[in-house]
């Protein structure tokens, strides 16, 4: 609503508007049969589409793909790429621009879909937020990580300047479509990367979802999610759903899905060629839980248990490459990140947190020795073998790290 008001000679215009958002997060399964005419929602009186899909899914789909937009008379312009996070850049994005452009894409009639991991479906919908000040996308999820985490949110980004995810924007897809199918040939570090992110959700606000991991979690991680683990992953996506819709653009900045983001972008950046996004976000976790248990804020045997699960279900607990000067650059710009206090979610026990704005570099030292311990306990994690880089010998002097601020319990 349009409103003004007289301020002495001049005049003050104040426009108020809202902006709804509406999508579909959408199970379904065997996306691409010809039968099956999901993939094509959104299209209004035309029959073009611009298909961004991951090379890796593109070789062994390409004759599905084309039989499928051929069988429904769809003229599609089939585009493989490669999507890594070395790769999550603003040359990927201007080439998919160029490439969109060509296309001569209709502006609000015929939705981009994006067919592949995180990193493909962050940049294709960052692509379409920005072409044309905004165009339809759907996004496909080849990846347990985009189909839990990635794919159902509404943030897109790109990497710049050796920060993960430092540009980009907040703008949800038309729709997500999930088809589990697809991680049935998953290899299966990236279906443990995805299980990363469920565990996260798990420790910080679902101690019934951690239940089930610790019951069923193994059995369905080997079964690639198939026949098993249906409610684990239902209660990913909606706990990640549930978190995400009160607060889409990130106004209120304590966050518990910030659970495991504290240090792992700066450890994930560090060893971006070897380091997936979901391995990070564990081994925060697993560190975080042992800060937390330093700090008394939980019981050994919460620690234990929170460790002995992530360990049995073959995650990683420790990266070599970690020392508390990197978690504390880590925590620092996090804290500018989170406007000025470090805002990081802790646990409090299984499925509870608080937020803590007073880590200090000393605790990191201190943690990080006994983090290291609580790991090594636990048999070899699949980074101990890469050479360290740097090690923490010689800790430097402390520097401030955020402003204090009373914690806040959920």
């Amino acid at each position: 609503m349009l409103t003004s008001r007289a301020n002495g000679n001049n005049r003050t215009w104040e426009v108020r508007a809202t902006r709804a958002v509406n999508y579909d997060v959408r199970e379904t399964s065997d996306v691409l049969s010809p039968h099956n005419p999901t993939l094509l929602i959104g299209g209004r009186g035309t029959s073009r589409r611009f298909v961004v899909v991951d090379e890796v899914v593109y070789a062994s789909r390409e004759e599905q793909l084309r039989a499928y937009f051929e069988h429904h008379g769809v003229e599609a312009r089939i585009l493989p790429v490669t999507a890594t996070e070395p790769n999550k850049s603003f040359e990927l994005f201007f080439s998919l621009a160029r490439e969109l452009d060509a296309f001569r894409l209709n502006r609000r009639t015929e939705p981009i879909i994006a067919i592949g991991g995180g990193v493909l479906t962050d940049v294709v919908s960052y692509v379409a937020s920005c072409y044309r000040r905004g165009v339809p996308c759907i996004r496909v999820p080849t990846t347990l990580m985009g189909l839990i985490d990635a794919a159902i949110g509404i943030k897109t980004a790109v990497n710049f300047d050796h920060g993960k995810n430092r540009i980009g924007s907040f703008e949800p897809p038309f729709a997500a479509i999930l088809d589990r199918g697809f991680l049935a040939t998953l290899p299966m570090r990236h279906i443990l990367n995805g299980v990363g992110e469920i565990m996260k959700l798990a420790l910080i606000r679902d101690a019934q979802l951690f239940e089930l991991l610790e019951k069923e979690g193994k059995a369905a991680i080997d079964d690639r999610f198939q026949t098993q683990g249906r409610e684990i992953l239902r209660g990913a996506i909606g706990g990640m759903l549930e978190e995400l819709e009160p607060n889409l653009w990130e106004e209120n900045l304590e966050r518990a899905t910030d659970f495991g983001h504290t240090f792992s972008p700066v450890l994930e950046m560090k060893d971006v060629d070897g380091l997936l996004h979901g391995e990070a976000v564990a081994i925060d976790c697993a560190f975080s839980v042992v800060l937390s248990q330093q700090r008394g804020m939980i019981t050994k045997a919460t620690s234990d248990r929170a460790l002995d699960t992530m360990a049995r279900l073959g995650l990683p607990l420790y990266h070599p490459m970690a020392t508390p000067d990197l978690f504390l650059e880590g925590l620092e710009e996090r804290t500018a990140h989170r406007d000025g206090y470090q805002r990081a979610p802790m646990m409090v026990d299984i499925g509870k947190y608080q937020f803590l704005n007073d880590i200090t570099y000393e605790e990191l030292v201190s943690s990080m020795r006994v983090w290291e311990e609580e790991a090594k306990k636990r048999g070899p994690t699949p980074f101990t073998s890469r050479a360290e880089t740097s090690r923490r010998c010689c800790p430097r002097r402390p520097r401030p790290t955020a402003t204090a601020a009373t914690s806040r319990a959920a």
